[in-house]
């Protein structure tokens, strides 16, 4: 929390619990200062709606709602996915991707209001606060940043103080004191914390599900889509032309019909602690099991194996909320570079919540049949002996030292 003084403030607002008690409270700690209530449309499903009026009620003095959804499409989960980037093998970054993208429109914000701080509602033990705050120093240093949860000041440590400070001071919001899951939700994915979830050794129930269907209710019978790709962007499905952020919903819909792209995962926060999730990302994995398919097909092997390295390192970075930092920027460069060879069609099937590429072309392709069937045809077999010699040298050498100390 800055010492200085706001006069105006860019708050990142969900239009929840958390960002609604938010509002009045830095009208109070901040006398005089003006709220300008920040909304991303990302696709969140219906959350947004009467977002306005609910911000304006919770103390706002300006609303600015922006439909983010292409951008955050085209410009953050597809170079994401042109990357491969997994965060500990299961977690394809649904939260983590659309944090720098909120928070470098509340930095536009701020500037076009001329605003001279931004803030967020992410508490002190969570990731989200590290990624709003690395995008706003990133993006534009000289802004003041507000994060009352880290404000000795801020009374309100949980669910239930915040609804009833909310009640003290009349703001609309869902006055349950129960609520069973911690949910976020956009365009790529639904994460769930909290009840059952919360112990790793209980197993998640089917109830806590949004995007796809429990696993034993999924149709027995494959279905099949058809993805294509142009240098490492997906344009279209079962040959139909998509807008990016059309074409994500399209393959959350086919996905989530057979439960495609749930993940139950312990995964270990930047912060330090252990948390576990339930994810759902069904277009997402559909995605990333086609253009894996294409990246066997097309990418020359010590380029795929390189890469297959440098997206751990990528991926780190998302979920760090290094986003606008050299490192990814530079790896971004690469990733794009050899996506230019990743261009063709791949065909998935989805059953009971697999998604299994079964088959894949493209004009890129580096297989090569006669070299890749048994047939020794046009293939020089001599060549091997030669180079398994040279190849093994050092296993050789070795072995022979460790055979003539055994015989002492």
């Amino acid at each position: 929390m800055a010492d200085k003084q706001p006069r105006k403030i860019v708050l990142a607002y969900s239009g929840g619990l958390d960002t609604s008690v938010i509002l009045p409270w830095l009208k109070n700690r901040y006398p005089g200062v003006k709220l300008v209530a920040f909304a991303a449309e990302i696709g969140q499903g219906d959350e947004l709606a009467g977002i306005e009026k609910k911000a304006r009620a919770s103390g706002a003095d300006e609303v600015i709602v922006k439909d983010l959804r292409r951008e955050f499409a085209e410009h953050y989960c597809f170079p994401m996915l042109r990357a491969h980037a997994v965060y500990e093998n299961d977690y394809l970054l649904g939260t983590s991707i659309a944090r720098p993208l909120i928070a470098r429109h509340q930095v536009l914000a701020a500037h076009e209001t001329k605003a001279d701080a931004v803030g967020h509602g992410a508490t002190g033990k969570g990731n989200d606060q590290v990624r709003f705050e690395l995008t706003y120093q990133a993006l534009d240093p000289t802004l003041l940043i507000i994060s009352p949860w880290k404000d000795p000041s801020f009374e309100l440590t949980d669910r239930e103080t915040a609804i009833d400070y909310a009640k003290r001071h009349k703001i609309p919001v869902d006055q349950s004191k129960k609520k069973i899951y911690s949910r976020d939700r956009n365009l790529w994915h639904i994460s769930h914390e909290g009840a059952e979830i919360e112990d790793p050794v209980n197993e998640p129930l089917d109830q806590c599900l949004v995007m796809t269907r429990p696993l034993s209710k999924a149709p027995a019978k494959p279905g099949y889509v058809e993805v294509t790709f142009e240098k490492g962007a997906p344009t279209r499905i079962d040959g139909k032309a998509y807008a990016p952020h059309e074409l994500i919903a399209t393959l959350n819909r086919i996905g989530g019909e057979h439960s495609v792209g749930q993940t139950v995962l312990v995964e270990n926060r930047l912060v330090g602690m252990k948390s576990r999730g339930v994810y759902e990302t069904p277009g997402g994995t559909i995605l990333y099991e086609a253009h894996k398919a294409l990246q066997q097909l097309c990418l020359e092997r010590e380029t795929y194996h390189q890469s297959q390295q440098l997206s751990l390192r990528y991926a780190e970075l998302v979920y760090y909320g290094q986003w606008f930092h050299p490192l990814r920027e530079g790896l971004q460069a690469f990733f794009d570079e050899i996506n230019k060879s990743i261009t063709g069609t791949v065909k998935v099937r989805l059953l009971k919540g697999r998604a299994l590429a079964v088959s894949s072309s493209s004009p890129q392709s580096l297989y090569d049949t006669k070299l890749a069937s048994f047939a020794m045809e046009g293939y020089d077999v001599t060549a091997a002996r030669g180079f398994i010699d040279l190849f093994g040298l050092p296993m050789k050498v070795r072995g022979l030292k460790q055979r003539g100390r055994k015989r002492r």
